[in-house]
């Protein structure tokens, strides 16, 4: 177990050198350093504050040294310098992460829970009135635009409600952090978590009948049912692990996509999170952030997909021996 946890982590920062590598090429090698260099101190700086950031950023120097000398202070702690809005990259970071990582943590709970309890009704009872129902409303969430259902949510539970004074749900564009007001936390995220959890719980749901559907026909579960087992066990300790292997991969890359920003729930509720934070700065064309959020998202991914490794191996024991 622990020389497939150390593989597993080596592969993991492998690919984040890569892929630092790859945004460099991008953002510092393909415009050209004298351009990298005017874009990061604005047009109407002078020609010495560009000199100043090119030698700052080792761009006067072969691309090894300037690489070396980005990889250093990445692995530092150092995401670069906001030159648009004075501040280190890692400060703005810091503000949005905390929102993003939020609405993750809840909606994450939400759809997993929602996903498999449907999923796994649907596949007990198959072909019931119950499992299509489960499986009607999961391919109409999967079919929503979620800033459509965000959009509906805020019509409906926030507006319509408010105005009959009934204001049960908050307004949009407001934060509490969660060490401010734990309640208060949980009050402003509700409808953006329902939002995302709604449309992500449709994929569970679906993975998991059908998952567990296969599982139903194969020869061990038909030898625990003739042995007498009861059922709960055989639906839960037997088809239930065997089955959540699609599941876990799947929970794997859609946690590790959002931690690089829910653009679009972002957007419409108004949160400033990474997603709200990546737009902004893409309008403003602001280098820097871009490629600080670049990095977090990219981080994000691969150690989701390390997790999900990890759980491979606690689900399978065979998988250890890959």
């Amino acid at each position: 177990m622990a020389r497939f946890l150390i593989r597993r982590v080596l592969q993991g920062a492998l690919v984040l050198v890569l892929m630092t590598f790859t945004v460099f090429v991008i953002f510092f090698l393909g415009p050209g350093p004298q351009f990298v260099a005017r874009t990061l101190a604005g047009k109407a700086a002078p020609q010495s504050e560009v000199n100043r950031i090119a030698s700052q950023l080792y761009l006067n120097k072969p691309w090894y040294d300037a690489y070396w000398h980005y990889l250093s202070g990445l692995l530092h702690g150092n995401l670069g310098f906001d030159y648009y809005n004075h501040v280190p990259v890692t400060t703005t970071i810091k503000a949005a992460l905390p929102i993003t990582i939020s609405l993750v943590i809840g909606a994450a709970t939400l759809w997993l829970l929602m996903g498999l309890a449907t999923g796994i009704l649907s596949a007990v009872r198959t072909r019931s009135i119950m499992d299509r129902t489960f499986t009607t409303q999961a391919l109409f969430f999967y079919s929503m635009p979620t800033f459509v259902l965000g959009l509906l949510l805020i019509l409906i539970l926030y507006s319509y409600l408010t105005t009959h004074n009934v204001p049960i749900f908050p307004a949009p564009d407001n934060w509490i952090p969660f060490s401010q007001n734990p309640l208060s936390w949980a009050h402003i995220l509700i409808l953006p978590w329902f939002t995302i959890a709604l449309v992500s719980a449709a994929t569970y749901t679906r993975l998991t009948r059908g998952s567990m559907l296969d599982v139903f026909g194969e020869d061990y579960i038909r030898t625990a049912r003739s042995k007498g087992m009861p059922e709960r066990r055989v639906i839960i300790r037997h088809n239930l692990r065997a089955s959540l292997t699609p599941i876990v991969t799947q929970f794997g890359l859609d946690v590790g996509t959002l931690v690089g920003g829910a653009i679009v729930t972002e957007t419409v509720f108004g949160l400033p999170g990474l997603g709200y934070t990546a737009i902004r700065a893409i309008q403003e064309q602001d280098l820097p952030l871009i490629m600080g959020i670049v990095l977090v998202a990219s981080a994000g991914v691969v150690i989701a997909n390390m997790v999900v490794d990890i759980l491979y191996a606690v689900l399978d024991p065979r998988v250890r021996l890959h």
